[in-house]
């Protein structure tokens, strides 16, 4: 299982939904995409993103204003 880490640090919505549905479309399921946020509008945006792709949430959590997701590829 291959698991990728991407900073989208400082982006604002949409741009790290927009970004993350785009990594996620390149990937084969099963692989897991990392992503960290700091917007704090991807608590809502991601979760919204996945319904929509079908792609599973597989964890979430904050430290400070970093947001990470951990995202399965379906």
């Amino acid at each position: 299982m291959t698991e990728s880490t991407v900073s989208m640090r400082g982006l604002k919505c949409p741009l790290p939904a927009l970004k993350t549905r785009k990594l996620l479309a390149r990937m084969a399921a099963g692989e897991v995409l990392v992503i960290e946020c700091t917007d704090p509008l991807t608590t809502i945006d991601i979760p919204n993103l996945l319904r929509e792709t079908g792609d599973r949430l597989e964890g979430s959590s904050k430290k400070g204003k970093v947001l990470t997701f951990r995202i399965v590829k379906s």
